[in-house]
Order: C-alpha cells, then sequence, then structure tokens
C-alpha cells in the first residue's frame, strides 16, 4: 500500500506488498487513518471489500507484545473467527504479538493456555462467554473492540451474549461495527454504544457487469437433474447453497454418486471436519462445496466462479451475501437460482422485486436431462406377510452364529431353556416327572 494518507510503517508497507498488497482498496482509505486517529466507525461494507485488512492494520500498528491485551474482535462464526485471527497473524508477524482465537468446537483448554500471554483476541460470543463465565479471562485492559459482521451475529441471535460482553469492557474504548446492511437494529446498536462514528457506505462490492445473475423454474422432481446437468458444464469453483443442514449433507452425497465430485459445509461437522473440506476446497482438490449460509459466512475463496441457490434464501440480505461469493477481485461469475415450490416462489419473488431487472430468466430449449443413476443399496430381502417373531429371533441368531442351537434331549422331561429372565409358567403337562412323584406323594 503506498497511499501516503494510510500513514503506515514502513515494515508493514513492506510487509503487505510482499503478498502482493499493493493498492489499498475505497474501504482501507476511508477507515485506517480514521482508526489511527481513534475514531469509532460505523461501516456499511460486504464481504470481498478488504474490510479485514482496514481494521487490523492499524490495530497491529498501534499494539506492541508488551501490553497485554488490548483489542477483541467478535465475530459470527468459527470459519469467519480463523480467518480474521490469520490476517492478524499473518500481518503482526515482525512484531511477535500473541493472537488468540476462540471459538467453539474445540478444546477449551488450549485457548486458556493461550489467553494468558495474548495481545488480540478474535471470538465467537458464546465461547467467549464460556470462558468469562470460568474466570479464564478478563476484559478489563481493552482499548479497541471490532463488531466484524455484526448484522449476521444479531440474526443468529447473539444480541444478549454482546450485551453481557460489553458490560465487562471499559467504556473508554475505540470501537469499530462492520456490517453489510445497516439494519434499524445495527442502527441502534451504533448509537448505543459507537461515540460520533465516522460513518462509511460503500457499494456492493460485486460490479452488475461482472456478475451474472439468471433462475430457473423447475419442479421438485427435475431439480436434482437440472443442478447435475448445470454442474458438468465448465465449471472452475462451485459453491452451491440450502438452507438446512441435512440437505446440503444428502445433496452432496447425491451430486458424488452421480459423478460431480461435491462435499459439504455444515453447522453439525467437527471443527477439524470442517477446516478440512474448506482447505480442500481453496485448493482445488474437488470443485463443488455445498454449504448452509452459516457454514459460508467467512468462506473467502477468490476463485468461485459459479453460486446456486439449490434451496431459495427466505430474505433479500441472505440472497446477496450468497451471490457476492462470486465475480469478485475483477473476474466474471454467475448466480444461478433454481425454483420449484411454491414456497420458494414467493421468497424468489421479492428477490426478484429488490433486484429488478437483473436477475434473468434461463430456459433449457428441450435439452434432455440426465436419467439418474440408481446408487447400490442394501440388499432387503422381501419378507411374506405371516413372518412372526420366531422368525425374527431365528434371524438374529443365524447372524451371530454359523451353526443352529444344539438341542438337549432329557430322559424325564423336555429340555431345559438355554436362560430366560423370566420364570416359565409350569402347567401340569409340562412338569418334570420327579415334580409329578413328589405331588402324588403328598396327595396321599
Amino acid at each position: 500500500m503506498k497511499s501516503a494518507s494510510l500513514n503506515l510503517s514502513k515494515p508493514m508497507i513492506s510487509l503487505l506488498e510482499k503478498t502482493g498488497i499493493t493498492v489499498a482498496t475505497p474501504i482501507q482509505i476511508e477507515i485506517i487513518p480514521a482508526i489511527r486517529e481513534g475514531r469509532d466507525i460505523l461501516a456499511q461494507s460486504e464481504t470481498g471489500s478488504g474490510k479485514t485488512l482496514s481494521f487490523a492494520v492499524p490495530i497491529i500498528e498501534q499494539t506492541f507484545k508488551r501490553d497485554g491485551l488490548v483489542a477483541l474482535v467478535l465475530v459470527p462464526t468459527r470459519e469467519l473467527c480463523l480467518q480474521v485471527s490469520g490476517e492478524f497473524m499473518k500481518f503482526s508477524h515482525d512484531k511477535h504479538l500473541g493472537i488468540t482465537s476462540v471459538y467453539g468446537g474445540v478444546s477449551i483448554g488450549n485457548q486458556i493456555k493461550k489467553l494468558k500471554s495474548t495481545n488480540i483476541i478474535v471470538a465467537t460470543p458464546g465461547r467467549l462467554i464460556d470462558l468469562l463465565n470460568r474466570g479464564a479471562v478478563a476484559l478489563d485492559t481493552i482499548r479497541y473492540l471490532v463488531f466484524d459482521e455484526a448484522d449476521r451475529m444479531l440474526d443468529m441471535g447473539f444480541i444478549k451474549d454482546i450485551e453481557r460482553i460489553l458490560k465487562k469492557i471499559p467504556q473508554k474504548r475505540q470501537t469499530m461495527l462492520f456490517s453489510a446492511t445497516v439494519s434499524p437494529e445495527i442502527s441502534q446498536l451504533s448509537t448505543k454504544y459507537l461515540n460520533d462514528p465516522k460513518r462509511v457506505h460503500l457499494a456492493s462490492a460485486v460490479k452488475p457487469e461482472y456478475l451474472r445473475q439468471t433462475y430457473y423454474r423447475t419442479s421438485s422432481e427435475q431439480k436434482l437433474p437440472l443442478m447435475i446437468h448445470l454442474l458438468k458444464n465448465e465449471r472452475d469453483l462451485t459453491l452451491v447453497f440450502c438452507n438446512r443442514k441435512h440437505v446440503t449433507a444428502r445433496l452432496a452425497k447425491k451430486l458424488s454418486g452421480q459423478g460431480v465430485v461435491a462435499k459439504c459445509l455444515h453447522g453439525d461437522m467437527s471443527q477439524s471436519q470442517r477446516e478440512r473440506v474448506t482447505n480442500d476446497f481453496r485448493h482445488k482438490k474437488f470443485n463443488v462445496l455445498v454449504a448452509t449460509d452459516v457454514a459460508a459466512r467467512g468462506l473467502h475463496i477468490e476463485d468461485i466462479s459459479h453460486v446456486y441457490n439449490y434451496e431459495i434464501p427466505k430474505d433479500v440480505e441472505s440472497y446477496t451475501h450468497r451471490v457476492g461469493r462470486t465475480a469478485r477481485a475483477g473476474k466474471k461469475g454467475e448466480a444461478i437460482s433454481l425454483v420449484a415450490t411454491g414456497e420458494e416462489e414467493k421468497f424468489f419473488k421479492q428477490i426478484l422485486f429488490t433486484h429488478r431487472g437483473v436477475i434473468a430468466l434461463k430456459t433449457l430449449n428441450d435439452v434432455e436431462l440426465p436419467v439418474l443413476r440408481q446408487q447400490p443399496a442394501e440388499i432387503n430381502r422381501k419378507r411374506p406377510e405371516n413372518y412372526s417373531s420366531d422368525h425374527k429371533r431365528s434371524d438374529r441368531y443365524k447372524k451371530h452364529s454359523k451353526s443352529p442351537p444344539r438341542k438337549v434331549h432329557r430322559k424325564n422331561g423336555p429340555a431345559r431353556p438355554h436362560s430366560s429372565n423370566q420364570p416359565s409358567e409350569q402347567t401340569a403337562e409340562n412338569q418334570p416327572s420327579w415334580k409329578k412323584r413328589w405331588q402324588q406323594m403328598f396327595k396321599k
């Protein structure tokens, strides 16, 4: 970054240039000088605008190892937590600052150990509350507080956690709030916690001339064959969005079964699984990732050429976030929506109204959709209608034994059962002969 107005140190400029960052983005030009002046920030900016460096660089420049814990960055998801903390680590390497990422799904003990020598915490609200309750961290020395993707944190219900955290932080601090949209809730939050902030509003990072938005009208039965047909055409990296976690897993499995190598990313996966899938996708070990909105939050990959809405989002903001994953860094991209059910049509009408004249309807023009190959399944033998519990017991025995049970014949009576938790009812017909003789003796 060679912009003199940013007033960055020579070591920082050199480090930025080594990583290929030579020109500041519009949001960096606006925000970096304001943070260095001590101003609070309220910035409306979407993913891909360079906002992470806009707050990370000045915080790093003004922090030293001897200062102790001085900065807290709150983020909505684990993926974004790792991405933001990674940026801090990359550009603070020469200063040897302690950077700790705090999020759920991994060992809390390791995080507690790291917190003892940290300068900057990047955290999800839930895990940070857990650490505060344990007395593992104190926030009374915080000088810089950042809300990254504040709108998403509110959407995910973190407002109570955020307010509990803010009570632990000194009122005399520098607060920066970044959001893709400035809703009434965000405005209320900024009024309550920001002091005369510098307001920055930037247009979407996605330029209409680079992003092509289209949609298909289809049916529930044709949606999967249509998806496979489209994915088998030329693609670089493709991100497919679903609304529900179980749908992502099922769709990725079905696509892979039809020759389209795909993996899923959702909140029920372990942290190590999510990190492995994300890294493999980033390094193009496979090129179709099926994800939910929350899981894809913080997924910053520049080479995504196509975004698909396999399930239509229920609000316009989610649609905007999704399509903003492509057509970035001056590259062209396409966002394609598959609209099938009546409920999806209802949601998509709102999206069409907001993006009037931008989203074009596409047709297949009598293209034959692929016939789905039947996947091998476990052989289930059809049982007869009179299949009884005796048959079931026999089947269970056959499953665990190579030979049938050996019958034990006794001279004076029927075979005793091998084992029983309940005593069998003895009748006159099946009582042992010795018992009959004793009964006859007593009768006499």
